[in-house]
């Protein structure tokens, strides 16, 4: 039977703005609203959406970083949210992050041994003798050389510093590695080889990916399962296969649409009809994706649709999923 490794239950988190008047409340913006996601292991799932969509939210929220509003975290059957300080700690030791930018991710005054083992530095117990060995160790897997531990990282380039971003990662062994946006940052070719080499990685040491992206390639190659969020809900759910070909969520297929072609676009008409920016302020009741959608009707505005299987492993959020739109 698969381990569930993550779970997330009907997460919120909502942010307050400045005050527009000294007596007046704060204004609320709801980055998530009710996200549900499970994660076995080694199964990587990847979260896609466009900006402000509440990716990155996803991930500081899966990571502990800052609390959910409402909902819980769970991460092998323990509710991230509720540990105390100490046993956070400790729990931290199953899973790490790696961040979006390599040039800020790193301490530009610590060299290269002290960053990449600073998560076991935090961890306590492990000799200064065994943290060297461990670290040059997990250089050589994200291959760099062991003479690279005296090094600061303005010495490495883009990709090699993501690299040593990866290793900080690995060296405590997690089950999980949360990635935000890990290859944006980087020229393409040296994507391709940071990519290659989490897949490597992943089949090495059998670590599984939460991987927040807006590049849809990119969570083709790395993940097995991928879910689409929008203005912070979960609109599709699927595997690459079923949602990147067989994409039934209209804000889906905009999202295809809007990727770069060679070929002349095959649907010409989707992304005229999509260019239109939705408000972000819409009623709670209704379809968030309403106001852009070329497939909208009266129960858009009326009811918000919930998730629902429309095949095996697929789920949308949708009224008028592809396969139910009336004909004209």
């Amino acid at each position: 039977m698969t381990e569930l490794l993550l779970h997330l239950d009907q997460v919120t988190r909502t942010y307050a703005l400045p005050r527009e008047r000294l007596w007046s409340a704060p204004p609320l913006v709801h980055a998530l609203r009710g996200v549900s996601l499970r994660m076995t292991s080694g199964k990587s799932l990847g979260v896609v959406g466009e900006s402000g969509s509440g990716k990155s939210t996803l991930a500081r929220l899966a990571m502990a970083l800052e609390p959910p509003t409402s909902g819980a975290v769970h991460l092998l059957g323990q509710a991230l949210n509720q540990l105390s300080p100490a046993a956070l700690r400790d729990a931290r030791r199953n899973f790490q992050m790696v961040f979006q930018d390599p040039y800020g991710s790193l301490d530009p005054r610590q060299t290269v041994e002290r960053i990449v083992t600073e998560p076991l530095t935090a961890l306590g117990g492990t000799s200064a003798v065994d943290l060297r060995v461990m670290a040059r160790d997990v250089l050589g897997a994200v291959g760099l050389r062991s003479s690279d531990l005296d090094k600061y990282p303005h010495e490495f380039s883009g990709g090699q510093r993501q690299r040593v971003a990866i290793a900080r990662a690995l060296i405590t062994r997690p089950r999980l590695i949360v990635a935000d946006e890990p290859v944006s940052a980087l020229d393409v070719s040296v994507q391709a080889q940071v990519l290659n080499l989490m897949q490597d990685l992943s089949q090495q040491f059998g670590v599984t990916y939460l991987l927040i992206s807006h590049d849809l390639a990119v969570v083709d190659y790395l993940c097995e399962e991928v879910a689409v969020i929008y203005q912070g809900r979960i609109v599709e759910q699927g595997s690459p296969v079923t949602l990147f070909r067989e994409a039934a969520h209209p804000y889906t297929r905009a999202l295809l649409a809007a990727v770069p072609r060679m070929a002349p676009n095959p649907t010409p008409g989707l992304r005229k009809r999509t260019l239109m920016i939705a408000p972000r302020q819409h009623p709670a009741t209704a379809c968030p994706y309403a106001p852009r959608c070329p497939h909208a009707q009266a129960l858009c505005d009326a009811q918000r649709p919930e998730l629902t299987a429309v095949g095996e492993g697929h789920q949308v959020a949708c009224h008028f999923w592809v396969g139910r739109v009336p004909s004209s």
